[in-house]
């Protein structure tokens, strides 16, 4: 039977909550078909956008939404609008049914930049309390957009996926994504292909994962360790004890968005502090 001493019990599960929590911070993840991003969201920072942006997810108003912007260097956006009978034979294009704008948060507690990687509230021009349901994702340190009409609202951030975001920097061919003018709002939407059809837009759909909690009990006297995972992202479970901590990896696994469950049977050594890393 493996011997789990107090000590080792206790620094498991203070790491896995303090790990999680995260300054209440919530994750959003991004399914398109270049691959996924893993969005940290400012909850604590920015909790009306926050608050609005999730309502839209949870409530399914971005399902069959794409991609509507790209600005190489500048911008990409959606939120705006979405396909309707995405996989029947009379797609259309149709506007975001909107919920009420909300109030800019610029100058809510801190001040966060339009830097490369973050995720911002777009609106309508010279309106400073406009933003409904459109959001657009910094290609470059648009740090410009931090004086415009009282700043545009940063309320996240990616913190997986910035390989994929590269891609839109990158305009020749080869890099497989074109520009389409569709006229008015969406005027440069990326496609997926030079002679595209409903098919060829990058969709973003969202979803609103906890944060990988490991949870450890003890079955039959194994050490049971599992984890909510995140779906088409590599999981690595670490482990590490003592201090100053050191961490290895104890196994690495695609994540199928279930909990996967595993066992340490390392003789004399199970116990100690775990985290999930997401590659």
């Amino acid at each position: 039977m493996t011997r789990i001493g107090s000590l080792s019990w206790i620094l498991a599960v203070l790491w896995t909550s303090l790990a999680a929590g995260r300054a209440a911070d919530s994750l959003a993840q991004v399914h398109t078909p270049l691959g996924d991003w893993l969005l940290v969201l400012f909850d604590t920072d920015k909790p009306v956008t926050v608050a609005n942006f999730k309502q839209y997810v949870a409530t399914g108003r971005f399902r069959d939404s794409f991609v509507q912007r790209w600005e190489p260097g500048f911008v990409i956006q959606g939120g705006g609008f979405f396909v309707t009978n995405r996989f029947k034979s009379n797609p259309a294009i149709l506007s975001v049914p909107t919920f009420g704008s909300i109030t800019n948060e610029y100058s809510v507690g801190p001040t966060l930049s339009n830097t490369y990687g973050t995720i911002a509230m777009a609106r309508a021009g010279g309106q400073t309390n406009s933003a409904t349901s459109q959001w657009f994702l910094n290609l470059a340190d648009n740090v410009g957009l931090d004086t415009v009409d009282g700043g545009f609202t940063v309320f996240g951030r990616v913190a997986v996926g910035t390989n994929l975001l590269n891609r839109f920097n990158r305009t020749s061919v080869a890099n497989g994504i074109f520009p389409l003018n569709l006229g008015g709002a969406l005027y440069r939407v990326p496609v997926l292909s030079p002679a595209p059809t409903f098919g060829d837009l990058i969709y973003s759909d969202f979803s609103l994962p906890d944060w990988p909690r490991v949870r450890i009990a003890v079955d039959a006297g194994r050490l049971r360790l599992a984890w909510n995972s995140l779906s088409n992202f590599v999981n690595h479970l670490e482990f590490a004890s003592g201090f100053p901590l050191s961490w290895q990896t104890f196994v690495s696994t695609n994540g199928t968005g279930q909990t996967i469950e595993v066992f340490d049977d390392r003789p004399g050594t199970a116990g100690g502090c775990y985290r999930v890393r997401i590659e």
